[in-house]
């Protein structure tokens, strides 16, 4: 399977999986120039920005190890264009990463901080 669609495949495991977990998703693959969101969604009053990383093997380690620094940072500048753009400046918010590794789900709430 392709990188794309190994991608595509993990995030709508992810999406069902953060329903049946009472999130209610906002937004998928939300971009602008500083980058792109996987998932966007909320519970109880919280804004999650999720990044999803999805193998089918740990070859090239966990699926979260491929979060990195610079892939932060992208993500919490990203995260503030939608904050602006939503209006939603003051709402409480966090990152989460979630890793689809072979179908199973590791969700990792509070992944990072900007």
């Amino acid at each position: 399977m392709n990188n794309r669609k190994s991608g595509i495949e993990g995030e709508n495991i992810a999406v069902e999986y953060l329903k049946r977990h009472g999130y209610k998703i906002l937004d998928r693959n939300f971009a602008c120039k500083t980058g792109e969101i996987d998932i966007i969604c909320e519970r109880e009053n919280m804004l999650v920005f999720v990044e999803v990383k999805a193998r089918e093997n740990t070859n090239y380690g966990m699926p979260c190890e491929a979060v990195t620094s610079s892939k932060i940072r992208s993500i919490v500048k990203t995260a503030e264009a939608y904050l602006l753009k939503k209006r939603r400046i003051n709402s409480p918010c966090r990152f989460d990463v979630v890793e689809v590794l072979r179908g199973e789900v590791n969700h990792i709430e509070d992944a990072f901080r900007p």
